[in-house]
């Protein structure tokens, strides 16, 4: 693949194998008819779908059941102005098979939170893009740093 004013795009064993260095990504899904977009601890499981382990309860979990959803996970090095981002996007299912949730609980994905009731949440990966971004030789942009001292 080409580089292209400091992009280039990444096929997509590229995109899978990125995805392995990072456990936090972003779904992005439809909630009561407008976008929501939610941090969410992830794996990779044999098929390559993205899997996601949160509450049964959440309204994430019935909202995306069965809807194409965006995923996304990048990682940044600001001092070298480099990183990579990809996006999987394909439909989400909930995982309904007791030994399939079984064998997910096994591979140690873990909610951050406790749950009383987990559910395990699979994204097909029907279209897998990324880019990797090469830092500018000539330093960032002009922009002083803000601090959060700075914030109102």
């Amino acid at each position: 693949m080409q580089w292209e004013n400091g992009l280039r795009q990444l096929d997509r064993q590229e995109c899978l194998r990125f995805l392995t260095l990072v456990p936090i990504g972003r779904i992005v899904y439809t909630h009561e008819a407008l976008p929501a977009v939610l941090p969410v601890n992830f794996s990779l499981d044999q098929d390559h779908a993205v899997v996601l382990r949160t509450s049964a309860l959440s309204r994430m979990a019935h909202a995306v059941d069965g809807a194409v959803v965006a995923f996304e996970a990048d990682s940044f090095d600001e001092a070298a102005q480099s990183g990579w981002s990809v996006i999987v996007i394909g439909r989400a299912t909930l995982v309904t098979d007791r030994g399939e949730q079984e064998r997910l609980r096994a591979v140690g994905l873990r909610s951050w939170v406790d749950v009383a009731e987990d559910a395990f949440i699979r994204i097909a990966p029907e279209l897998v893009a990324g880019r990797l971004l090469k830092g500018h030789p000539h330093g960032g942009d002009e922009r002083g740093r803000a601090s959060l001292a700075d914030v109102p």
